[in-house]
């Protein structure tokens, strides 16, 4: 149930690759965090890319999720480039009133 509630925060469709990088990452660490303790990563990383991959056309920010979960899944192992977000002012209520 997280993983869809992952996918359709990440399906916002355009947005700048920056931020799509941040999306992306930030929705891998979020599906990450949610999986069962005894689950078998490659398994769950495959079903999350194949509920995913529908997707990635429309959104670069899904997009960057699946690439990080084919990424997770070769070998040999390589960190993967995940990185929080700068703190930074998005516009706060204005930038949320001029979105609708």
């Amino acid at each position: 149930m997280l993983l869809e509630l992952t996918i359709s925060q990440l399906d916002i469709g355009p947005v700048s690759p920056d931020r799509a990088e941040e999306l992306g990452q930030l929705g891998y660490i979020q599906w990450l965090g949610a999986l069962p303790r005894m689950s078998e990563y490659r398994r769950e990383a495959m079903r999350a890319y194949q509920m995913a991959q529908p997707f990635r056309r429309n959104s670069s920010a899904v997009a960057v999720f699946c690439d990080l979960l084919v990424a997770s899944t070769q070998t040999p192992i390589q960190p993967l480039p995940l990185a929080l977000p700068q703190p930074c002012r998005r516009g706060g209520a204005a930038a949320r009133r001029a979105a609708i």
